[in-house]
């Protein structure tokens, strides 16, 4: 992936990557606070886990499968209850984020300029070139993180 865009996207990745170290700015007890019906702030970067796990998977898949590839949706609530994010260390967490998320970064940098207009099928008759899939994917991290530390820095 070249130009300009990778390297906005390069560097939006690396600094939403390196912005849950900042998580020691809460206690323990503001970290797992759970509002009712909610995520804990905990929960929420786990849920970024699952979120980096299911969209590498994609980012590798979309490059050789059949045309258009279809996005095959995850239950997120699921997802999340099941690996129980709110009783893992924190820190754990926070390296699996961190891991995932630096290993999609160098998958994306590989990504042939061709590849980028190849299309997504994501549901409801709703198409997305590839390159616009990645930057969803970046939207939705920095909004989940900003629910978690606030406002976002660009």
């Amino acid at each position: 992936m070249g130009g300009e865009k990778n390297e906005k996207i390069t560097k939006r990745f690396n600094y939403l990557i390196d912005l849950p170290v900042k998580v020691n700015q809460f206690s323990e007890e503001e970290f797992t606070a759970k509002p009712k019906d909610k995520w804990s702030k905990k929960e929420i970067l786990g849920h970024l886990c699952d979120s980096a796990t299911n969209n590498h998977h994609r980012f590798i898949r979309i490059q050789f499968e059949e045309k258009p590839f279809v996005v095959v949706p995850y239950k997120q609530n699921d997802w999340v209850s099941i690996q129980d994010y709110q009783n893992i260390e924190t820190n754990d967490v926070i390296g699996f984020w961190t891991a995932i998320n630096r290993h999609i970064v160098r998958v994306i940098s590989k990504i042939p300029e061709e590849k980028l207009s190849y299309i997504c099928e994501v549901g409801n008759d709703k198409f997305f070139t590839f390159s616009e899939l990645i930057d969803d994917y970046l939207r939705h991290m920095d909004h989940h993180l900003t629910q978690i530390f606030g406002t976002s820095e660009s």
